[in-house]
C-alpha cells in the first residue's frame, strides 16, 4: 500500500525501499528493534526468549517467543524477503515443538532473556504481573500456541496455506512489513493481512466456537485439589496432584518416619511408572526437558549427604496407587480430595 506525504499543496509518494537495500537484517535489525517494540506486529503480548532453542536434538532457534494475556505461547517468526520463503511451516514446527512448555520452563527462559539484556526483574513475578495472576497458574498455562508471520510479503503458496490452517481452528497472523523513505530516514509500515481486521470479529466468533469445544474437552482433565494429613492434623491442603509426592514426603521427613526401610520403599518401589526419589545424574533427557524433577532448584530431600529431588507431574492412573500404598504403610497418613472446576 503506497504511503504519502502531506503537505500544504499535494500528496507526495513516499519512496518505497527494500530491507535489502537498505542493509537490513532478520536477526540484527529486524529482530533487535521488534523485540522492544512488539506491539508493532502484536498487540497485547510479552516477549520471554530470543533465539531460543532449549530443545534437545536440534539446532533450530525460535527468532522472539512470547505470550498473550490468555496465557498461550507466541511463535513470532521473521523475514525480510518478498515471498516469506517456507517461514508458516518452520513456524509450525517451531510450535509444534514448545507447545508442551512448561511454567517452570518458560520462567527459565524469560529470565535468561532478562538476564542477557540488562533487566533486573523477576520472571516470574512480571509474567504473572502480566497475566494479572497473584500466583502461577501451572495448569492452565500455554493451552495453545499462536503464531505470528512478519514478513517485508508473502507468497500466494503462504497465504492460501495459512487461511486452509485457521480454518482449521490454527491461530496464525501474517503482518505485512513495508519500507519507505523521508529524505534520509526510513518508516516501517506493518499491516495485517490475515486474518483481515475488518473480517477478524466475526472469524474470532467462529474460532470461539470451535475453542469452547476444545476447552470443553480439556475440562474433563483432573483438576482436584488435595488435601494431606497425619494422625487428624492438616499438613498441607488444596495442592494439584503434580505435588502429591512432594507434600507427602515432606510430611514424613517432618514426622521422623524416613528411616532406611522407607527410604528404600520411597527410593524402589511406588507402585508407579517411575522413580519418587532421583539423583540428578539419573534423569533422563526427557524428564529433564519437561520438568519431571524440579532439577533447577535445590534437592529437596537429602538423605546421608546426597541429595534427592521428587517426582511431579503425576497422571490420574498414578495418583490413586500411590495414595493406596501410602495409606497402608502409615496408618496415620490420610488424603481427601475435592474437584476444583
Amino acid at each position: 500500500m503506497p504511503l504519502y506525504q502531506v503537505t500544504d499543496d499535494e500528496l507526495t509518494p513516499l519512496v518505497s525501499t527494500s530491507f535489502q537495500e537498505e542493509n537490513l537484517w532478520e536477526r540484527r535489525d529486524l529482530q533487535r528493534l521488534l523485540r522492544a517494540n512488539i506491539k508493532v506486529i502484536a498487540d497485547d503480548i510479552l516477549v520471554i526468549a530470543e533465539e531460543f532453542g532449549e530443545w534437545s536434538e536440534s539446532g533450530r532457534r525460535i527468532g522472539l517467543l512470547a505470550i498473550d494475556r490468555d496465557a498461550n505461547l507466541i511463535v513470532i517468526e521473521l523475514k525480510r524477503t518478498d515471498d516469506g520463503g517456507h517461514m508458516e511451516l518452520q513456524a509450525i514446527r517451531y510450535a509444534a515443538m514448545v507447545a508442551n512448555m512448561t511454567w517452570d520452563q518458560a520462567k527459565m527462559a524469560f529470565q535468561k532473556y532478562l538476564t542477557s539484556n540488562s533487566m533486573d526483574l523477576d520472571a516470574e513475578s512480571k509474567m504473572c504481573e502480566f497475566l494479572g495472576w497473584e500466583s502461577p497458574r501451572e495448569d492452565d498455562f500455554a493451552q495453545n500456541v499462536r503464531i505470528v508471520l512478519a514478513s517485508a510479503n508473502f507468497s500466494k503458496e503462504i497465504t492460501t496455506s495459512v487461511l486452509w490452517l485457521n480454518d482449521r481452528d490454527l491461530d496464525i497472523s501474517c503482518v505485512r512489513l513495508t519500507l519507505h523513505k523521508i529524505d534520509d530516514k526510513l518508516v516501517l509500515s506493518a499491516d495485517q493481512i490475515i486474518p483481515l481486521p475488518e473480517a477478524e470479529s466475526y472469524q474470532i466468533e467462529v474460532k470461539q466456537k470451535r475453542r469452547e469445544e476444545r476447552v470443553s474437552r480439556v475440562s474433563k482433565k483432573d483438576r482436584s485439589l488435595f488435601t494431606v494429613s497425619y494422625e487428624d492434623e492438616v499438613f498441607e491442603h488444596d495442592f494439584k496432584k503434580s505435588d502429591i509426592g512432594f507434600h507427602t514426603v515432606m510430611l514424613l521427613e517432618s514426622k521422623g518416619l524416613i528411616n532406611d526401610e522407607v527410604f528404600n520403599m520411597l527410593r524402589e518401589d511406588t507402585s508407579c511408572s517411575f522413580k519418587l526419589l532421583k539423583r540428578p545424574e539419573e534423569m533422563t533427557e526427557t524428564e529433564r526437558r519437561y520438568s519431571k524433577y524440579r532439577f533447577n532448584r535445590d534437592p529437596e530431600l537429602t538423605v546421608d549427604g546426597k541429595g534427592y529431588y521428587i517426582a511431579r507431574n503425576w497422571g490420574v492412573s498414578n495418583t490413586p496407587k500411590f495414595i493406596e500404598k501410602m495409606e497402608a504403610k502409615f496408618s496415620g497418613l490420610k488424603y481427601s480430595s475435592t474437584a476444583n472446576s
